[in-house]
């Protein structure tokens, strides 16, 4: 059986878009997909008019360097860095030069960790290590940020500082957001909706609560 079938949706520049179902529902799948970091049998993904599916493995590479941030259940920070390290080696790896120090500020302090910047990761608390992960995944400034799971590891205080970062993060910086969880009330933060089950999708809402704001 595909783990994916017939999945098909498309997201605005600037929107937050949840996408929720229960394990095995095929949207950590969808994740790896959309994020590049695998190739759809079939079908296509387009990011700003280019079709991974078309792209070579460098290319796709390239592509994930420039257009996308990544925020994971795990925060694979490196232990040996500081938080402020990890942060940094994000920018190098994308090949983006030197910190752009005015942006650096602007996001650790939104998150609240420029007072952590040189504890390393066994320092700081679950939810400071994930808004490093944030801050990490914003500081080259990415189109869109992919969050799979990002509160999983998180008890339910630091999962709605993390969720209301994110928002914030979307709302000032203007960057695409498509979150991946389990949780239905985490999922409503965004500003619609999208459920999968077996594989498919099987509703797609705008979440009132939110549209509003």
């Amino acid at each position: 059986m595909p783990a994916l079938r017939g999945v098909s949706f498309t997201v605005e520049k600037g929107e937050f878009v949840s996408i929720v179902g229960p394990s095995g529902s095929g949207k950590s799948t969808l994740f790896y997909i959309l994020g590049g970091l695998a190739r759809a049998t079939s079908g296509r993904v387009v990011i700003d008019g280019a079709d991974f599916a078309q792209l070579s493995d460098a290319q796709r590479t390239a592509m994930r360097k420039q257009k996308i941030g990544f925020v994971f259940q795990k925060f694979n920070l490196l232990p040996t860095l500081s938080a402020q390290g990890n942060i940094e080696i994000a920018r190098e790896i994308a090949g983006n030069g030197g910190m752009d120090k005015a942006l650096f500020e602007r996001v650790t302090g939104m998150l609240g960790i420029a007072g952590r910047l040189d504890h390393r990761p066994a320092e700081m608390s679950g939810g400071e290590q994930q808004r490093v992960a944030l801050a990490r995944a914003l500081v080259n400034s990415p189109a869109i940020v992919l969050a799979d799971e990002p509160t999983g590891n998180l008890d339910s205080s630091n999962s709605e500082i993390v969720l209301k970062m994110l928002r914030e993060a979307n709302q000032q910086f203007g960057q695409t957001v498509l979150m991946i969880t389990h949780n239905p009330r985490a999922a409503e933060i965004g500003d619609r909706i999208i459920h999968m089950r077996d594989g498919s999708i099987v509703t797609a809402e705008e979440d009132p609560q939110w549209a509003r704001h």
